[in-house]
């Protein structure tokens, strides 16, 4: 079966956002919102919501204090991950995930490719998993904060999704820890 499967319950998962934007706040994070209202919409819960400057060492910070919230599932970041000086969350996702997706990656690219062609390649976002937390680094803009959700998150978010979906790995994340 390929979709969504009937016969089981959806399960909400509480996601974190976070945007890296020198530039952003509150008030005019427009990608922010258009996760969050999604977020929202597929049923989930929004458990926090941050805006941080393009730095190392504040990125990281707030994103360990994330993962080591054991109420949050997943952590979306919206910024910074693009090609020039002050693009850093790729930098700092490689020093604290785990394990990374690189599927994610690689899909969101080949979706991208069809509607903005050979800019993708500037695109680095990426995924993975830190003491039982996903992790999503999406690029700033709106329409790939909306491609990313509607064509690949909302769905690996949803545990009625077959043939497989991320949520029912969630229990089984932090197996390496019970040794």
């Amino acid at each position: 079966m390929l979709g969504i499967d009937q016969n089981r319950d959806f399960k909400p998962v509480n996601i974190a956002l976070l945007t890296v934007s020198d530039t952003r706040t509150l008030e005019n994070d427009k990608s922010g919102d258009t996760l969050q209202d999604r977020i929202i919409r597929a049923g989930h819960k929004v458990f926090d919501r941050f805006i941080v400057k393009d730095d190392v060492v504040q990125i990281k910070t707030i994103l360990n204090k994330l993962i080591d919230d054991t109420n949050i599932d997943a952590v979306i970041t919206t910024g910074g991950t693009g090609i020039t000086g002050r693009d850093l969350t790729p930098e700092v996702f490689k020093e604290i995930l785990e394990k990374e997706i690189p599927g994610f990656g690689e899909l969101f690219r080949w979706l991208s490719y069809k509607k903005i062609a050979t800019s993708t390649i500037q695109s680095r976002a990426m995924a993975g998993v830190t003491k039982g937390t996903y992790l999503f680094s999406l690029p700033g803009s709106v329409g790939a904060c909306k491609d990313a959700w509607d064509d690949i998150l909302v769905h690996q978010l949803d545990y009625r999704h077959r043939p497989c979906n991320l949520v029912e790995l969630m229990p089984r994340l932090r197996e390496h820890e019970e040794d």
